[in-house]
């Protein structure tokens, strides 16, 4: 039997070259961390799907167990889990983020 909510989780990793789980929307981020992730994300002008994570508290408990990270926000790019804000942070800061944007959104 599928979980309705694992599916969710899937397709929009899936259906989308950057995909974000956070707190909050884009426009309004509900956390300093999702915040912060969607600062580096703009400044890369890197399109981006995201998920409010707060309506439903099973979307925080199904997304930790699919990426075995425990928080929010969490960023997938060409499906692949990436980190949460200090790494993705980091990534940019050492410059290793950039090209893994390029690469997904070019591919």
């Amino acid at each position: 039997m599928s979980d309705p909510i694992l599916d969710r989780i899937k397709r929009l990793i899936s259906g989308n070259k950057i995909a974000l789980f956070m707190k909050g929307t884009p426009d309004a981020p509900l956390c300093g961390f999702s915040a912060a992730v969607v600062e580096v994300l703009k400044k890369h002008n890197a399109p981006f799907a995201a998920m409010d994570v707060l309506p439903d508290p099973q979307i925080r408990q199904v997304l930790s167990s699919y990426s075995n990270w425990p928080t929010i926000p969490q960023v997938f790019i060409a499906g692949k889990f990436i980190g949460g804000c200090d790494i993705v942070r980091e990534m940019d800061t050492k410059g290793e983020l950039k090209p893994l944007i390029d690469a997904a959104l070019n591919s």
